[in-house]
């Protein structure tokens, strides 16, 4: 076996990658495949030990100071004092052994903590120093991406770059770290009332970072821009030392994994042929990390994730998207193609319930119930439904948005988690499952359950909906008619994105010298936040924001300066953003505003674009990708067919939105064909045990904006009924709807006429009662007011279910008429009802609204 030196500075010897070699790093960890070769393998394998073990002692001695080793004896010193003092103090004071257990059991928790994770770690950091065919050898779990998806392709020439440029990128760390990291992390902390937050040292260590695969997009692409994914891997020996409150603790063994992608964009003509670079994550990469030092004691679960969450906001806020890193490579390129956000859609999420979820809660009989709520990710954006308490099939009703990028919706995803709530302990975890965004762009709207992973069982209910941006004022109406029929007021209709380029003379009132300023600008309650730039009364700011929009017509853009030093306003404007839609291509670039409360000279440069939201139109099925995600609902009865799993999956189906002309003239035949019997004054007829809902002929909607929405009733049956019913115990108007949408299935209850008065002197006092069948649970109850002594009540009460379309089907409406008089004499307080077969074809859209014959009491099952 030939042994070739290594070009590096360090002069290390490594061996020839063969196929039948022992990884050199992983050697103390992994069990590798037996060699083929006794003879030869057992001389390498002394020579990779040997070599092993130099490169640790060279590798695990700091470079230690005067000042560490006397803080390090001062610790031990410390740690020795206190652990005899508490025990001097439990039998001084009298105080229960419970205080000397729980310290024991604390720190025999800790320490098994920390050997797994330590084990973990160090593998890591082995397979982060080999290379990559050694550490396929090895089977290890953190296998090249490349391994695992064929469009992926191997690099293990940019890792040799790496471990070449890695020493001089300490130095470029070190300020991003100081100057962006720093004061964000300060601040978090600051908010949770702990404060004197700073960096001491930042080493990176000699692991560079690597990467596991490369891919490059060809299709789909703009001809002007390049786009490629890299699978980064870092598993570092760092040394970075901080200070908390004046405590000092380190972070060692710092690890971060996930997906980035750069997009070089524009391509020029003039070197370097690439006008700039974004580099960012599309999801929350994973992160993991060492305590040491004073805060050794809160490495531990619960205690560390603190830190570790705040570690994660502040490496999403810089490179998660939608945020960005830009780096300028050419000066022919304007700061606003690189950094200003361009959104290409908006994503409306719907989480709307749950189905038989973990139970964590523990009760006086055993496990009880789980108290859950979700958490929505996308990106670095997170999201928080109410939590339901006491449920293990949570009705949630949730909605959000948020804007996608664009470049992002390729290989971004959708990150549903569910917790159980536990206050003052750590809450449980009841699942996942994630969406791809890409399916839903090509889908236009999205509606299904989705089988949660990483639990026993479980599964929840969302409905996504992509919208495609405009510049066309016109179709602002459109999208307030829709949001209005949503009844939903958190919903926006418009996306304005506002990049601050930089500020001009900005003056204080009473200081001479030059303020520390920052940005905030916000539209509603979103508030946007630039970084401060130090002592300068014009900053270049250069940063971009994207806000959703209620209503352009109303909403206005605020835009406050602050110094940071004084904490003082020093500049103010506010911008009505309806003056953009008589803008061109409701869009302005760069230009310069008057500034309020500073000085006459102040000015504000920047760029505003808006865009009017507008449902996009879904393709075909037969052009769109399957889906990897459960889309099968839980049945509320075994009756559940394969028919209605495939109606709540299919999109075309259950929307009314993508309802072409050649579906709605089948539906009008099928309609046709299945129309009962009309009464003389055009009212439907029901049996006297079940019916389905048959309405009027089809009528044209408004639009296909109303139709996404709420539906419209178009056509009312007359206000008046002239007989009493087939059983003569009079007669109920009914409007029943289903907005596929809102998934709401809404029930109005107008009067009922001609109740059969037996005994004028006991008129009726009667009231409704619905439920949904089967089950005629306690959460479909509903229940109308009592009106007192009439045979011919007005009601008009509206009540609204949250349901699937998948539980529709199976669904059955009953209603029943009461009166409250005759119970105590013995009497039926029940005067007549109807059960009504519900069908989401016949009910959605415009509804229906009619007359139904009351029926005699039908016995429950």
């Amino acid at each position: 076996m030939s042994l070739e030196e290594n070009p590096d500075l360090t002069g290390e010897v490594e061996l020839e990658p063969e196929p039948s070699i022992l990884v050199t790093p992983l050697a103390p960890y992994i069990t590798p495949p037996p060699p083929p070769i006794k003879e030869e393998s057992d001389e390498n394998m002394a020579a990779a030990s040997k070599e092993l073990a130099t490169n640790s002692d060279v590798k695990d001695k700091p470079a230690t100071t005067s000042e560490d080793g006397i803080f390090s004896i001062m610790y031990t010193i410390c740690k020795k004092v206190a652990i005899v003092g508490s025990i001097y103090l439990v039998g001084r004071m009298g105080w229960s052994v419970a205080w000397l257990i729980a310290p024991v059991i604390f720190s025999v928790a800790r320490d098994q903590f920390r050997k797994t994770t330590e084990h973990k770690r160090n593998i890591a950091k082995a397979s982060a120093l080999a290379n990559e065919k050694d550490v396929i050898l090895a089977r290890i779990d953190e296998l090249p991406a490349w391994v695992y998806f064929p469009d992926v392709e191997r690099c293990e020439w940019v890792n040799k770059i790496l471990k070449q440029v890695w020493p001089n990128a300490n130095h470029y760390a070190r300020t991003l770290v100081k100057e962006t990291i720093e004061p964000n992390v300060a601040a978090a902390l600051a908010y949770r009332k702990i404060n004197g937050f700073r960096f001491d040292r930042i080493i990176l260590g000699t692991i560079p970072p690597r990467i596991g695969g490369v891919k490059v997009y060809d299709k789909n692409v703009d001809r002007n821009e390049i786009i490629m994914d890299l699978d980064l891997f870092y598993a570092s020996d760092c040394d970075i030392n901080f200070y908390i409150s004046g405590v000092k603790g380190g972070i060692k063994d710092f690890q971060i994994h996930g997906w980035v992608r750069v997009v070089m964009k524009p391509l020029i003509r003039s070197m370097p042929l690439v006008g700039g670079l974004q580099i960012f994550f599309l999801n929350n990469p994973n992160i993991d990390f060492n305590l040491v030092g004073a805060l050794d004691f809160m490495d531990m679960p619960g205690l560390s994730d603190l830190l570790r969450r705040i570690i994660v906001e502040q490496i999403g806020a810089v490179m998660v998207l939608p945020n960005k890193l830009a780096i300028a490579m050419s000066d022919e390129v304007p700061a606003t193609t690189l950094k200003m956000p361009q959104p290409e859609g908006v994503l409306r999420i719907h989480v709307v319930e749950a189905k038989n979820l973990m139970k964590k809660d523990i009760g006086v009989l055993g496990k009880g119930k789980s108290d859950p709520y979700a958490l929505i990710n996308v990106g670095a954006q997170e999201f928080k439904t109410q939590i339901i308490e006491n449920n293990v099939n949570p009705k949630w009703d949730y909605w959000c948005e948020t804007a996608v990028l664009v470049n992002a919706t390729l290989k971004q995803e959708i990150c549903f988690r569910i917790w159980d709530s536990d206050q003052g302990n750590e809450d449980d975890f009841l699942g996942r499952a994630t969406v791809e965004v890409a399916n839903i762009v090509k889908r236009g709207v999205l509606d299904t359950w989705l089988t949660l992973e990483d639990a026993k069982h479980g599964l929840l209910h969302i409905r996504v909906q992509w919208y495609s941006l405009t510049s066309d004022p016109a179709d602002l109406k459109l999208a307030l008619q829709e949001t209005q029929l949503l009844r939903v007021t958190s919903m926006s209709t418009a996306l304005v994105t506002v990049f601050i380029d930089s500020a001009k003379n900005l003056k204080q009132a009473r200081s001479n010298s030059r303020p520390d300023p920052y940005l905030v600008c916000s539209v509603g309650k979103h508030k946007e936040q630039t970084a401060m730039i130090m002592r300068d009364d014009s900053p270049v700011w250069e940063q971009g924001f994207t806000f959703l929009v209620a209503n352009p017509e109303n909403d206005t853009l605020q835009i406050k300066i602050f110094d940071q030093k004084t904490g003082s306003e020093i500049g103010q404007f506010a911008y009505i953003l309806g003056a953009l839609l008589t803008k061109k291509n409701m869009e302005i670039e760069s230009q310069p505003f008057q500034l309020q409360k500073s000085g006459p000279e102040s000015k504000i440069i920047m760029s505003l674009a808006l865009r009017i939201l507008k449902y996009a139109n879904p393709v075909e099925e037969n052009d769109v990708n399957e889906i990897g995600i459960g889309t099968t609902p839980p049945a509320a009865t075994p009756a559940a067919t394969n028919t209605n799993i495939t109606r709540s999956s299919s999109v075309k189906s259950t929307t009314p939105e993508s309802i072409s002309n050649k579906d709605l003239q089948s539906q009008a035949s099928r309609t046709s064909m299945d129309t009962p019997i009309i009464e003389e004054d055009n009212t439907l007829k029901v049996s006297s045990t079940s019916s389905s809902i048959s309405p009027s002929p089809p009528r044209t909607p408004y639009s296909a904006a109303l139709a996404a929405g709420e539906a419209v009733l178009t056509h009312r049956m007359p206000d008046t009924t002239s007989t009493a019913g087939e059983y003569g115990l009079g007669r109920i108007q009914l409007s029943i709807r289903y907005s596929v949408q809102r998934q709401r299935l809404v029930v109005t209850i107008h009067k009922i006429m001609h109740i059969p008065l037996d005994d004028p002197s006991n008129i009726p006092d009667p009231y409704v009662k619905l439920y949904l069948l089967p089950g005629r649970s306690k959460e479909s109850k509903r229940k109308t007011s009592v009106v007192k002594d009439n045979c011919n009540p007005v009601y008009d009460a509206t009540f609204e279910y949250l349901i699937s379309t998948a539980e529709l089907m199976q669904t059955e409406l009953e209603v029943t008429v009461c009166t409250q008089k005759g119970f105590l004499k013995g009497g039926s307080p029940i005067i007549g009802m109807l059960k009504l077969s519900l069908n989401e074809a016949e009910i959605s859209g415009n509804g229906v609204n009619s007359w139904f014959d009351l029926v005699p009491e039908m016995k429950h099952d």
